[in-house]
């Protein structure tokens, strides 16, 4: 099977586009050369057939002059200069003869029956009483021809402009099918192009993500989908490395708890003075040691937790549940933790009954609220938000803290990292909070982000759930 590839097919849409829109270009060229062609020539003929129109008068009058004289004076050379003048005016008409006027034959005809007349009557010697009416004749007949003449004109200006317009018609039809021809190929290649660029930007975006369980499906052009196989063999690899690097950094954590658990007893005995009383400096030694001990302990507990959610992520167990009953058990469980701060949660949320995995859940609101009461100020409010619409379920935690700053915005969801900005009390957490929320969110299906506040940090937490009847 033929594959195209993205330049040739983009070069194939322009040659078509420029085929159509170059094909109705010429068409109208023909048409206006055509028109100015014929417009000229009509040009030529109305003007030739007016003056030899005129001529043809001009003639009449002398041969009406030269039949007097000769009627009067009987002169061979006045009867000459009028055979002259009737030569010259039936090669005019003959010229006429040949532009092909139709109104025009039946007036020429005639004139050369007057003419002929005229003349058999001087070569006769016919009185000029008998010759009046023939040669009054002629002159009504080039009266006729004047008007026949202008009438011909307008008709062929006529038929002209008639051609045009059918022509303009005809024109504008055939650009109209060329306008719809390149746009539905326009469309067609946009439609080519975009779908695989739109997968292989959700490709890139989940693999951002680090959402390697989705293959890379990419259709198109050729060398697209080339790409695409080379980004799913890039999903493959880091999915692999991802998982190396979990396993890894689960065996370390392990075999980093049980020496320092001996460690932290140690400590603690020394502390207790079990061993033999401690001096000034030898406590503050044990307490600087204990300090430093139990923040690693924590930084190991936070690994285990956040390799234990990546971990869970993996199997969905839902469950029905009311959503203001069950923000509101997630406040009672931290209802020590905030009381102690003098801080008030608000529960908003209706009666309504939602399918999810509400362990997960749970965790993610624990983590979410933990972190808003920590940077609450005393006596500062929490609000819990829920909502449902289209099939997703809405999670809002607000709170009155410092916010996040600017530039941690992007970051604040990775690994132990704490932003620049202070909490309002002693946090006794490693920076693995948000970053379970995330990974759990992302089991579910859905998505987590920092919405812009005017004072706080306004989490948001958006997740697929199967409405109960």
């Amino acid at each position: 099977m033929i594959r195209i590839s993205f330049r040739q097919g983009l070069l194939a849409g322009f040659v078509v586009i420029v085929l159509l829109l170059g094909g109705a270009a010429l068409r109208s060229w023909l048409v206006v050369e055509h028109f100015v062609d014929q417009s000229r020539r009509n040009g030529e003929q109305a003007l030739a057939v007016t003056a030899s129109i005129q001529e043809l008068g001009e003639r009449t009058v002398d041969m009406e002059r030269s039949a007097r004289q000769f009627l009067v004076l009987q002169d061979d050379a006045v009867r000459q200069r009028f055979d002259e003048h009737l030569g010259q005016a039936l090669a005019v008409v003959d010229r006429l003869d040949t532009f092909a006027a139709k109104p025009l034959k039946s007036l020429l005809a005639d004139w050369r029956e007057q003419a002929e007349a005229l003349r058999s009557g001087l070569d006769h010697g016919a009185p000029q009483v008998d010759l009046a009416p023939v040669m009054g004749r002629l002159v009504d007949l080039n009266g006729l021809l004047k008007a026949a003449g202008k009438h011909w004109i307008d008709t062929q200006n006529s038929e002209l402009l008639i051609q045009l317009e059918a022509n303009r018609l005809r024109l504008g039809g055939q650009i109209a099918v060329a306008l719809v021809g390149a746009l539905l190929v326009v469309m067609a290649v946009g439609w080519w192009l975009v779908r695989p660029l739109r997968n292989l930007e959700r490709a890139i975006a989940r693999l951002g993500e680090k959402r390697f369980d989705e293959p890379v499906p990419v259709g198109g052009p050729a060398d697209f989908r080339q790409l695409g196989r080379q980004l799913d063999w890039l999903r493959q690899r880091l999915a692999e490395l991802e998982a190396d690097r979990e396993r890894t950094l689960r065996h370390v954590s392990h075999e980093l708890k049980t020496p320092l658990t001996a460690l932290r007893e140690g400590v603690a005995l020394l502390r207790e003075e079990v061993p033999g009383q401690l001096g000034i400096a030898q406590r503050e030694v044990v307490d600087i040691l204990q300090h430093n001990v139990i923040g690693l302990q924590r930084q190991i507990e936070g690994l285990l937790s956040l390799n234990a959610a990546a971990f869970e992520g993996s199997r969905l167990a839902r469950r029905p549940v009311v959503l203001h009953d069950f923000l509101a058990e997630a406040a009672r469980r931290r209802e020590l933790h905030s009381q102690a701060r003098h801080l008030a949660v608000r529960i908003e949320a209706a009666d309504k009954t939602v399918s999810v995995d509400d362990e997960k859940l749970a965790v993610i609101i624990d983590n979410l609220l933990s972190n808003a009461i920590d940077f609450s100020p005393e006596g500062g409010e929490i609000r819990l938000l829920a909502s449902t619409g289209n099939g997703i379920l809405r999670v809002e935690c607000i709170d009155q803290g410092p916010g996040v700053a600017d530039e941690d915005v992007e970051r604040i969801f990775e690994p132990f990292v704490q932003g620049r900005r202070k909490a309002s009390a002693p946090r006794q957490g490693s920076g693995v909070g948000l970053s379970i929320v995330r990974e759990l969110v992302r089991a579910l299906g859905g998505s987590v982000s920092l919405l812009p506040a005017a004072v706080g940090a306004h989490f948001c937490v958006e997740i697929p759930h199967e409405q109960q009847h």
